[in-house]
Parts: structure tokens; C-alpha cells; sequence
């Protein structure tokens, strides 16, 4: 009997660990769920966390416009914690100005603390890629920076990105592959139209992408100003909806190398694709790299009466209404 009393005691008192022990493992499993949710949704790298960026910090700039730079541009998610990760490292004032590089994505403390030890990691290469580089281009400036750069891997497998690669400041490494590049500049593309202004713009002008890359593209190479690439814009839209050849150079350049002065009548009349003389509608691909404000500029057109447009030997562009009128201008400008 008093075994029984000893057994039934037992088995109580270990049915009251088991709920207590049950009860502490739940809580830890549900604490633990709330932390990795709070890490992944606040505290990890962004998903367009921009492998091989640059996080360029300068003189005197303050932090709030730091934080609003970072989460811009994908190196943090939330603002909130980049700010008290500074405050709880003891550095408020002390964010260090400079180029770092980011080889690959870092959670928000390593930035914090990157960016506040002057860990610049830039002991890379620094290639710049200017506005309007086709892929050729982009070929021969990284066989300068780096060479033994596989310029024929890379021609090969960038061919299909042309206006896709984004015209920026890079810093590749040592040795960088051409997949690598390419990589890096098509994310850099992705995440530059994704900030709110450019993805607002592209969305409100309502046509496929590809088909606004491939203006920029020419816009960019026509005209140099935003005003002026605004205005081109609008007579180049126009001409697609009154179904008349775009008639521009810029995309002869782009097959032949050559400028307008020195195009042949032969060229005028060739059959290419790209010759938006004989052929009515967008060439078809993009005939260089378009930046962010070329892109902009293209799907905010400014509408104008013109439909003619060229540009003089100092850049200054000159605008016609009629046929009659460019004639002129021609007689008055280009030389």
C-alpha cells in the first residue's frame, strides 16, 4: 500500500516535468521562431543585397542620410536597426568616409560595423563603366583593368545582356570570371530600376521593358542633356505610333563604328536590322548601356509639334517640325 502511495506520487511528480519541460520547449521553439523571423524580416542582408558593391561614404554626411542611402540602395532592410547597431557599437559620429566593397551580402551589424572601423575591403580593382558602353566596350575596358580577363567568354555570354549591364563603378576582385561580372551587373541593373522613382516611372509609362531599354538606349546616344534627351524621347515615341522610321545614326554607329559624318550612302541603305533608316520600328536589341536618368528620361517624355531633330559639332540640339525645316537646319548646323 504505501508502495502504491510511493509509485502513484512518482508518477505525478513526473507527469509535472514533463508538462513543465514540454511547456519550456515550446517556449523556446516559439522564441526561437519570433528571432529568426525578426532576423530574416529586419536584420539579415536584403534580398538585392548588391554582391561587389560599393558603399561610397563622404566627408561630413550625416547619418540619417546614410541610412536612407543604404536601404535604398539594398545593403540594409530596416533603418531602425543600422541606426542603433551605430548607436550600440559607440560610434554615432564616427561612420568613416570611403569607398567599401562588399564581396557578398552582410547582415546589418557587419555593415554597422564595417562602415564604423573604416573596413573598407577595397584592395580590388576600381573599373568604371561609362554611360552608353556596349558590351564590346565593357570587354576592353576589364581586358585593361584585369589582363587576363576572358574577354571571348565573356563577348559570348554578355552578348544577350546588351543595355542590361549597368553603367557603374565596380570593384570585381583580382581575378574576376566573366560569369561573375555579368552578374553583377545585371543585378546592379534589376536593383537600379527598383528604386521607387525609376519603377514608378517604368510602370505609369505602360510598355514592355525591353522595348524602353532599347530607347533609352538610343535616347542616351542621341542627346545629351535630360531636357534634351526628354524631347528626343517624345519625337522618337511619336514616330513609333505614326509608324515612321526612327532615322537615327546612332544605332548605324553601333553596327559600323562609324559617326554620322562618316556614314556612306552604302550604309544609309543597308539592310541591317539596326538600320532604323530602312527599317521601321526599334532595332533589336539596345546599342549600349543606358544610365538610370537616360532611362527616366525615356518614359517621361516631353511631347513637342517636332519631328526632327540633330545636334550641331558643339552638342547643341536643334529641333523641326517639318521636313522642310530639318532641311534648313541641316544647311545651318552640320558641316
Amino acid at each position: 500500500m504505501v508502495f502504491l502511495k510511493f509509485f502513484i506520487t512518482h508518477i505525478r511528480h513526473l507527469r509535472r516535468r514533463y508538462w513543465i519541460l514540454l511547456g519550456s520547449v515550446a517556449t523556446i521553439v516559439v522564441l526561437g521562431g519570433i528571432g529568426g523571423i525578426i532576423y530574416i524580416t529586419t536584420l539579415s542582408a536584403p534580398p538585392l543585397f548588391p554582391r561587389g558593391g560599393v558603399i561610397s561614404i563622404t566627408n561630413g554626411q550625416s547619418l540619417s542620410s546614410i541610412v536612407r542611402m543604404l536601404q535604398a540602395d539594398h545593403f540594409i532592410r530596416s533603418p531602425f536597426w543600422f541606426t542603433n547597431a551605430v548607436l550600440f557599437l559607440g560610434r554615432e559620429r564616427q561612420v568613416q568616409e570611403g569607398d567599401y566593397y562588399f564581396s557578398h551580402p552582410e547582415n546589418v551589424f557587419m555593415v554597422a560595423w564595417r562602415l564604423t572601423h573604416a573596413d573598407y575591403e577595397t584592395n580590388q580593382v576600381k573599373t568604371t563603366i561609362p554611360d552608353d558602353a556596349t558590351v564590346s566596350d565593357i570587354a576592353l575596358i576589364l581586358k585593361k583593368n584585369y589582363p587576363t580577363f576572358d574577354t571571348v567568354h565573356f563577348l559570348t555570354i554578355a552578348q544577350a545582356h546588351e543595355g542590361y549591364l549597368f553603367p557603374d563603378t565596380y570593384y570585381f576582385g583580382i581575378n574576376p570570371s566573366a560569369e561573375s561580372v555579368v552578374t553583377a551587373m545585371t543585378a546592379n541593373f534589376q536593383r537600379k530600376i527598383s528604386t521607387a522613382n525609376a519603377a514608378a516611372a517604368i510602370t505609369a509609362f505602360n510598355k514592355p521593358l525591353p522595348e524602353i531599354i532599347t530607347m533609352a538606349s538610343i535616347v542616351q546616344h542621341e542627346a545629351l542633356t535630360s531636357e534634351d534627351q526628354r524631347i528626343v524621347a517624345g519625337i522618337l515615341w511619336k514616330r513609333l505610333a505614326m509608324n515612321m522610321p526612327l532615322d537615327v545614326d546612332s544605332t548605324l554607329y553601333y553596327i559600323t563604328g562609324k559617326t554620322s559624318a562618316q556614314l556612306t550612302m552604302a550604309d544609309l541603305a543597308s539592310k541591317s536590322p539596326y538600320n532604323t533608316y530602312t527599317h521601321k520600328g526599334l532595332p533589336p536589341t539596345p546599342i549600349g548601356s543606358p544610365s538610370l536618368d537616360a532611362i527616366i528620361n525615356t518614359v517621361t517624355p516631353i511631347t513637342t509639334n517636332y519631328l526632327y531633330f540633330l545636334s550641331d559639332a558643339s552638342g547643341t540640339m536643334h529641333y523641326a517640325a517639318t521636313l522642310a525645316e530639318q532641311h534648313n537646319n541641316q544647311v545651318k548646323y552640320v558641316r
